[in-house]
């Protein structure tokens, strides 16, 4: 093999272990960092895809009994890069996964406050019912003893009007007892 093959080849594999590194890390991140992170692992994916050609270009003007021995290597790169690509894709679910999970959370508490604020209104409307309640059953019961007392003066004047109709029914009685008497 060449050393300007292994050289590319160490090159790649330098840049494959630093990437699985990013990926590994950008999956704990959110917002800017993470796609700070990203950005650098796509920067990072370029770079090994030029090595990768490099080496196809390297491996292409090598004699076809060493060829023979660098189709392993080109396989293990291949499949490198497809389990790379693969951490990305899943590095990119996740983010959008988390991203709906913020929004529903977001709405969830802006129902929450929603709920929160219609309590409370209904609350203040049912201690004005209860402060306007006992208004209305103070004034009941003052009203109650005015009713009372109305009751008790109206049989107290039934009294005094039954006694003068009564005596003057006797007065005139009496008159007409000693008018016809003489």
């Amino acid at each position: 093999m060449s050393e300007v093959f292994e050289g590319y080849e160490r090159q790649y594999c330098e840049a494959s272990a630093s990437l699985s590194r990013k990926c590994t890390a950008a999956s704990a991140l959110d917002g800017e960092k993470k796609k700070q992170k990203l950005s650098e692992i796509q920067s990072g994916m370029e770079e090994a895809e030029s090595l990768i050609r490099k080496m196809d270009l390297e491996a292409r003007s090598l004699q076809p009994s060493v060829k023979a021995g660098m189709a392993d290597t080109l396989a293990v790169s291949t499949d490198q890069r497809g389990r790379l690509m693969m951490t990305t894709e899943r590095l990119n679910q996740s983010t959008d996964r988390i991203k709906e999970s913020r929004r529903t959370m977001l709405e969830t508490e802006e129902l929450g406050v929603s709920i929160l604020q219609d309590l409370h209104q209904q609350r203040q409307s049912l201690l004005h019912a209860h402060t306007t309640l006992h208004g209305v059953d103070d004034n009941i019961g003052k009203s109650k003893k005015i009713l009372a007392a109305m009751s008790k003066r109206m049989d107290r004047n039934k009294w005094i009007i039954g006694g003068i109709i009564t005596a003057l029914v006797l007065a005139i009685l009496i008159i007409l007892y000693f008018k016809l008497a003489h």
